[in-house]
């Protein structure tokens, strides 16, 4: 009884933590504000997270699992790697459509955690290079020369999408980005691979 009622306390915080991190900025958003917002004890806070960087690392995870979710959605749905690489694309911009877009996660916090040493910098560089990792044994599919390239390409798209998402008409944002990824996907697919002579 006592472990259910734990596990959703943490749940609740969670929860919490993720919605206002998220829509306000993680250094703007203190203990107190979370435990009221989640309707917990502060011992109860304490017993979950024993600091407010282990709830922001918590947070990070979870939203690495939302990305994860979408990324494998997409590749269940998708036939062929350039289908994938199109479906992953069109999740992004799914993503900077959605009400309460506020950019990527990621890059905000770390804006916020510049050390590298720090937990919560860790946790940004391990999401990035799974993206990054993923995208490039794709392109590896679509065509093995130069697959590293295409694939950091995709991500400086993604990145500069989810930036100006936020700032300008997501509409315009989404069909830019998803026009510069088919256009990269098409280009890295006709490239020959350079042969002996």
């Amino acid at each position: 009884m006592t472990r259910g009622a734990t596990s959703e306390a943490r749940e609740r915080l969670l929860a919490t933590a993720t919605r206002i991190f998220y829509a306000d900025g993680i250094h703007a958003v203190g203990v107190d504000r979370i435990i009221a917002e989640a309707k917990v004890t502060r011992a109860t806070f304490y017993r979950h997270f024993p600091s407010k960087d282990d709830l922001v690392v918590a947070y990070l995870q979870q939203v690495h699992q939302m990305d994860r979710g979408a990324v494998t959605a997409a590749l269940a749905a998708s036939a062929t790697a350039t289908d994938s690489l199109l479906a992953i694309a069109g999740a992004v911009a799914a993503n900077i459509r959605s009400p309460g877009f506020r950019g990527c996660a990621f890059l905000n916090a770390a804006a916020e955690f510049p050390d590298a040493g720090h937990p919560v910098h860790a946790q940004i560089i391990a999401h990035r290079q799974w993206f990054l990792d993923t995208l490039t044994t794709l392109m590896a599919q679509v065509a093995e020369d130069s697959s590293d390239a295409a694939a950091r390409h995709f991500v400086m798209l993604r990145d500069g999408a989810m930036a100006a998402g936020c700032l300008f008409d997501p509409d315009l944002v989404t069909e830019t980005f998803l026009r510069g990824v088919e256009g990269l996907v098409r280009i890295h697919g006709e490239r020959e691979p350079a042969t002996a002579g």
